[in-house]
């Protein structure tokens, strides 16, 4: 049984990947910023283990701080750190991009991640061992046009894995960096501001990944023996060719 801390538990990637390590007798910490939505996932989530969840928003240090200082002493051996909290907005070229979703996706994807591996890394490096997974994106693979920030926000989570591999493997710690293709979840819908129709069509004419798959990913990933490290890992659907080909019937 490991002690699992998840961000961005209360939708897609997160949730399902909450579900499926609970369900295998995990003990987990949920973390999103919708309290009530925490709430119910922690009443579904308790028949199958012990659940704790804290609610802060990873672009706040100050909350990250607070939030994970809070944890009780029986919680505060964390095994496992699940960086999934992150989010893309707008899709508009760089001349006519809004600031405030530049800002929304660096401080998320770039700086939340960071936050939240700060405040957990020092106890792991103490006991000599861990598992950080981080969840960057294919576009850190391939920039596409109108989502040079999303992308760029992306490829540095790629290199951030790197980078922790380098300064933690001699610690016991594993770094998993995996890159999903196209899922589909609530990000399409949040990258066109909750326009729905605009965000299925994203997803129409094939059959895009599920959050379940990336969940039955990471926890391939998380289960591996003590002396096996996925590094990478990247998963399209069979449709996607690479970050900007997806054949549609």
């Amino acid at each position: 049984m490991k002690t699992i801390l998840i961000t961005g538990a209360t939708s897609g990637i997160g949730k399902s990947t909450a579900e499926l390590l609970a369900k295998q007798g995990n003990r987990i910490i949920i973390c999103g910023r919708r309290s009530e939505v925490l709430k119910t996932l922690n009443i579904e989530l308790s028949q199958f283990t012990e659940i704790f969840s804290l609610t802060f928003d990873v672009r706040n240090l100050e909350e990250v701080e607070t939030a994970i200082n809070s944890l009780p002493e029986e919680w505060k051996d964390i095994d496992v750190l699940i960086n999934n909290a992150g989010n893309a907005h707008g899709l508009d070229p760089l001349s006519s991009g809004k600031t405030d979703d530049w800002d929304s996706m660096i401080d998320g994807n770039v700086k939340g991640l960071l936050y939240v591996s700060k405040m957990i890394i020092p106890a792991m490096k103490t006991k000599n061992s861990g598992h950080i997974v981080n969840i960057s994106s294919v576009a850190a693979r391939q920039t596409y046009a109108n989502g040079v920030v999303y992308c760029a926000t992306k490829k540095a989570v790629d290199v951030i894995s790197e980078g922790m591999r380098l300064e933690l493997t001699e610690f016991g710690i594993k770094v998993t960096n995996i890159q999903p293709g196209a899922v589909e979840t609530d990000f399409s819908l949040i990258r066109f501001k909750g326009d729905s129709e605009k965000a299925a069509t994203v997803y129409a004419g094939y059959d895009a990944l599920k959050a379940e798959d990336i969940a039955d990913a990471i926890a391939y990933c998380v289960n591996a023996p003590k002396h096996v490290t996925i590094a990478d890992m990247c998963i399209y659907p069979s449709a996607q060719a690479e970050p900007r080909t997806i054949y549609k019937k």
